[in-house]
């Protein structure tokens, strides 16, 4: 009777997981067919209506859309902001973590916590300031720019989050490798870097997706030529409001690229949620 419950009880969850699998995987999907269509056939009816007509379905929108100069070149502009940030926040964050978690150093205690106070400041109250210096410093309206707001709302999270993960690392394994003469350098980047892959994989992939939705900072800091694409098909929205051809496909291409750096990463990602969480 046990052995019985026990597989009844694993097929319910089994069952429940697949639902919640397929409930989220639905507006992707609609999407995606909805890409596939074109405006007079969206127009007569929903996405769904494809399985009793697949000849709607073609890749017409998509040949579109690579016409489309600006969509195309606000999805570079969009690769061109996400990778250098999360490359960047990554890197500074981890060298400051290990030295936060590590290394003895006059006010350290201190730093560590106008870091983490900086955890509260929410990223409205520097739009206005931070624009005014980037219209004096000349980067206003520039990559770089949105860049460096990114990185520097980023840093104090991403700080904190590898700073608590490499201090649970046993102290006995670096003394270890310092007393077999390692640097702090060489312990940093063969010790400390791949026994907190895990951490570091999940900041990446919170980092990326955080940056590619993001059109707050977008909005106000990007102008035409270097805006993303969540702030192109915004405008396209406001400028074509029947102009689905363009903004199915467009939207499913910014949906995609997450979905699938996110499931790319997967393995890394739940190791990084779940470490700390048993000994």
């Amino acid at each position: 009777m046990n052995v019985i419950r026990r597989g009844l009880g694993n097929a319910v969850v089994q069952a429940f997981l697949v639902v919640i699998g397929l409930a989220w995987m639905t507006p992707l999907a609609g999407l995606f067919l909805s890409s596939l269509r074109s405006a007079e056939d969206t127009a007569k009816g929903g996405w769904w209506t494809v399985f009793t007509s697949p000849g709607q379905l073609s890749f017409d929108n998509y040949s579109a859309l690579l016409g489309n100069s600006g969509i195309t070149q606000a999805f570079w502009n969009t690769v061109l902001i996400s990778v250098p940030t999360t490359v960047l926040v990554v890197v500074v964050a981890a060298l400051a973590g290990y030295a936060f978690a590590w290394l003895e150093f006059p006010g350290r205690d201190t730093v560590f916590l106008v870091v983490v106070a900086l955890l509260v400041v929410p990223v409205q109250i520097g739009l206005l300031p931070v624009a005014k210096l980037f219209g004096q410093l000349g980067l206003f309206g520039t990559i770089p720019g949105v860049v460096l707001f990114h990185v520097a709302y980023g840093l104090p999270f991403a700080v904190f989050l590898l700073r608590n993960y490499f201090a649970e690392m046993p102290k006995e394994m670096l003394e270890a490798a310092r007393m077999d003469g390692g640097n702090e350098w060489r312990i940093f980047t063969r010790l400390v870097l791949p026994v907190g892959r895990p951490a570091i994989a999940s900041l990446a992939i919170f980092q990326f997706l955080w940056v590619w939705n993001d059109m707050l900072v977008a909005l106000l800091f990007a102008d035409s030529s270097s805006q993303p694409l969540t702030v192109q098909l915004q405008s396209q929205i406001r400028q074509f409001g029947s102009n689905v051809d363009v903004l199915a496909p467009g939207a499913f291409l910014s949906l995609v690229v997450p979905v699938v750096v996110f499931f790319a990463f997967q393995r890394h990602f739940v190791q990084g949620v779940m470490a700390g969480s048993v000994k």
